[in-house]
């Protein structure tokens, strides 16, 4: 197989390309390096379609390691032949090649094997001919009878014959590869009630749809209530199908054997092919159900991860709950706790005019700009109250409602109990639900992505490959977005490209030892910290207020000779870029032609482009690009709602079947995927995306089970 050529026809990339990208994974970079320094060597290829093709090339490798422990299992056994390593080069895929490699494989006791170890497989091979009659064969089964052997008559040795049989027609790798494909094509997934109670499982009690057209989302909900034991879950397919795909390909006379050999073949559908087939067939669904839902995951982290931080903003968090009160956290605007308290304004205390007075104190003593509301038990409740407060208020204050999902694994979490030694659990939670608010993206990265809650079935997917899939988004964003060395957690340094949990903390310790970084140089004096992980790391970490301008930038060190030449060519200095004075850079660079300038610099035009815009904007945080969220200072409730009604809201989660969105009355309402566009979309991800702020329309309100039905179609407006 050559791999190369694979991928180069699978990604549209070109070989040399391909290559360079093999070369660099190979030596140890981390894919957001690979994607911002080295655009020369694959063609500026983004870092989503990097992480694709080093999970391709790491499957491809997989699969050839695996064709070669087949081929080297059936060359010792002394089977190989050139049919069979053939067809095992021309396998596509683990299952055609586990197929090809059933029959040899060492199996635990079976009839088949109990058979042959009774001698009986000369009497199987004179079955398989299909010659003899019923007279005939029944004598030449006598000859193979032997007490000692437990063959003790003819029927004995004609059952033994047959399990042999049976178990060759189910290891045949052409059968079973048609077979699949039948249960593939004309199968229905069905599910039954397994207990006679209601539960969310309901619709599925007496359920049917085909296994080409089930979408993700309800194999993962059947899965579940199988697991759950509300279910009883089944594949089925018309046995008479099935059966002529076996007598077809093994039944080729009309002799008494081959009457036996039928039989053999019913018996090897029922008691072997089918629960095997139907276990691949279920095993494959899921497996592409997960893959689905881990993709959707991913894709509902990162807008979530990459919100608008709400810069400059004094924040007060608030933890609701009922019996154990809200609990309250001040932070600065830089995330440094200010004070705390507990308020009780939600049942059964229900003392909202004390706790209008501490808020009002703490809102007046540290000049207060926003609420962050935790959105779980007692939410609604807490908006209310926020809502009335803020209007009995004489300063501007704005709220949000901010997805606390998480904040109670990182509040009792080791990290947690580091940060905040003092403080007990909740009081943790407020304190992160308030810098959720000024920056999402620090403060959500210590905690486990799979506990965020933006995802479908998270708790039911495959544990390895979620946590690969989200640590690589959380990479991704961290990386993008750069990392203040001088003031990032551990949690947050942890995700840098090159730097490593231990080397996270290592450079926090020497932070708190020595002051704070002046430069990214300094970083190389930080233990274990070598040159493979300061080479990856560093055009990640910024320092604003360092020695060198060019640090608080994404420029690379190793590119820092090229922008001070290139500077100097169009007549600037550093400090232009301090001054953000570069007037007409793009322009002059352009002039001369971005080819010429980089051949004059010694760098790629890709590097070029990258260094012209970080220093056109030294410090720029990619986010401060992206609608910012949506503050409120009033509330609706479910009861308010009414058809037709226009509302803005922001959009929380996106699934297989439409996504949720937040109107402000505690129930986020649910657009189907029907009521997203007019036009045809195989997934509400093609439009819309966690964060989005969208215009919807009330279709239908179901205030006892707490539904809300919305629309982003305008009913009143010509849609074309």
């Amino acid at each position: 197989m050559d791999i190369s050529s694979i991928l180069q026809s699978e990604f549209g990339i070109k070989k040399e390309f391909v290559n360079n990208i093999i070369s660099l994974i190979d030596d140890g970079n981390t894919i957001p390096f690979i994607a911002r320094y080295r655009k020369e060597m694959h063609g500026s290829c983004d870092d989503q379609v990097l992480r694709d093709f080093a999970d391709r090339l790491n499957y491809l490798r997989n699969f050839e390691k695996r064709k070669e422990e087949i081929i080297n299992s059936i060359t010792e056994q002394e089977k190989m032949t050139d049919e069979i390593m053939s067809a095992i080069e021309q396998a596509q895929t683990l299952a055609a090649l586990e197929d090809i490699y059933r029959p040899y494989k060492q199996k635990r006791r079976t009839r088949a094997t109990v058979a042959k170890e009774k001698g009986l497989e000369p009497l199987a091979d004179q079955l398989m001919e299909q010659k003899l009659n019923e007279e005939d064969f029944v004598k030449l089964a006598e000859t193979f009878i032997d007490l000692e052997k437990g063959v003790e008559s003819s029927e004995d040795a004609i059952n033994g014959a047959c399990d042999i049989i049976a178990e060759i027609i189910s290891d045949d790798a052409a059968v079973r590869g048609k077979l699949r494909d039948l249960f593939t094509r004309t199968g229905d997934i069905v599910s039954v009630a397994a207990k006679e109670e209601d539960s969310v499982y309901s619709m599925y009690y007496e359920y049917r749809e085909p296994v080409r057209k089930i979408p993700s989302h309800r194999i993962l909900a059947i899965n579940r209530g199988e697991a759950e034991e509300f279910l009883k879950v089944s594949v089925e397919v018309d046995e008479g199908s099935a059966i002529k795909i076996l007598t077809d390909a093994f039944v080729t006379s009309d002799t008494y054997t081959s009457e036996l050999v039928l039989f053999c073949a019913n018996d090897s559908y029922k008691r072997l092919i089918f629960p095997s087939v139907e276990r691949e067939i279920r095993s494959e669904l899921t497996a592409n159900a997960s893959e689905q839902a881990i993709k959707i995951f991913g894709l509902n982290l990162k807008p979530l991860l990459m919100q608008p931080p709400i810069k400059g903003k004094v924040t007060l968090g608030l933890d609701p709950a009922y019996r154990t009160g809200c609990k309250i956290a001040v932070v600065d605007a830089q995330g440094k706790v200010l004070d705390t308290t507990v308020i009780y304004p939600t049942p059964p205390q229900n003392k909202t005019e004390e706790a209008k007075e501490k808020l009002k104190m703490l809102i007046s003593k540290h000049n207060v700009d926003v609420i962050s509301i935790g959105n779980g038990t007692a939410s609604k409740e807490s908006e209310m109250f926020v809502a009335d407060l803020i209007k009995e208020l004489d300063r501007p204050v704005s709220y949000m409602m901010v997805n606390e999902a998480g904040a109670s694994v990182y509040s009792a979490s080791k990290l947690g109990a580091q940060e905040f030694p003092d403080f007990d659990v909740s009081l943790r939670s407020a304190v992160s639900i308030a810098r959720r608010l000024q920056d999402p993206l620090a403060e959500l990265v210590k905690i486990d992505p799979k506990s965020i809650g933006v995802g479908q079935y998270q708790h039911d997917l495959p544990e390895k490959r979620l946590d690969e899939t989200l640590c690589g988004v959380v990479e991704t964003c961290v990386n993008s977005v750069g990392v203040d060395l001088n003031t990032a957690s551990p949690s947050l340094l942890s995700y840098v490209s090159g730097i490593t949990s231990a080397v996270s903390k290592n450079i926090v310790a020497y932070r708190e030892e020595n002051g704070e970084f002046t430069s990214r140089a300094e970083l190389k004096k930080v233990p274990k910290l070598g040159p493979k992980a300061y080479e990856q790391c560093a055009g990640f970490l910024r320092i604003p207020n360092g020695k060198n301008i060019l640090d608080n930038t994404s420029v690379h060190p190793e590119s820092y000779d090229a922008a001070k030449k290139m500077l100097d060519l169009f007549g600037f200095s550093e400090k232009d870029v301090t001054k953000n004075a570069l007037n007409n850079l793009k322009e002059k660079v352009q002039e001369k032609g971005l080819t010429n300038v980089a051949e004059i610099l010694g760098i790629g035009v890709p590097t070029l482009k990258d260094i012209i815009e970080e220093l056109l904007k030294p410090g720029r945080d990619l986010r401060d690009e992206l609608p910012p969220p949506m503050l409120r200072s009033d509330i609706l409730s479910m009861e308010d709602l009414k058809p037709g009604m226009e509302l803005k809201g922001t959009v929380r989660n996106v699934v297989d079947f439409g996504a949720f969105v937040d109107i402000a009355v505690h129930q986020d309402g649910l657009v189907h995927i029907s009521q997203i566009t007019n036009r045809y979309i195989k997934h509400p991800s093609e439009v819309l995306k966690v964060g989005d702020v969208v215009t919807v329309w009330v279709l239908s309100v179901d205030v006892p089970k707490k539904r809300i039905s919305l629309t982003m179609l305008d009913k009143n407006k010509d849609r074309g």
